[in-house]
């Protein structure tokens, strides 16, 4: 059973950087897909990044060249680098992991399994 614990959010200006932080424990799967989702009161939860188990990884259209996503596998922490923030990037960020490849389409919240408690990030005009 894995536990997905996220730290890092804050509030920045826009323009600012935040680095989210996600320690995956209990897990020992062989394949995976682990990404990063957003959510704001009243709207979907979305993708944000995620990384596969083959190393690729992707974006959503919003957060390419801005953001990136990494996988430090000997801590088996996830990363996401948010650079150049705007203030529509203000959402509570979840990190998520599945025991399975990622999905070759359009990644979704029913995708994955094992969800963080989320962490807020703040970005003032």
């Amino acid at each position: 059973q894995a536990q997905l614990v996220e730290s890092g959010g804050g509030s920045v200006q826009a323009g600012g950087s935040l680095r989210l932080s996600c320690s995956v424990g209990g897990y020992t799967w062989s394949a995976y897909c682990l990404g990063w989702f957003r959510q704001v009161p009243g709207k979907e939860r979305e993708v944000v990044a995620a990384i596969g188990n083959d190393g690729s990884s992707r974006y959503a259209e919003f957060a390419k060249g801005r953001f990136t996503i990494s996988l430090d596998s000997s801590k088996w922490t996830l990363f996401l680098q948010m650079n150049s923030l705007e203030p529509e990037d203000s959402a509570m960020y979840y990190c998520a992991a599945d025991p399975l490849e990622c999905y070759s389409g359009d990644l979704k919240r029913d995708d994955f399994g094992y969800w963080g408690q989320g962490t807020q990030v703040t970005v003032s005009a």
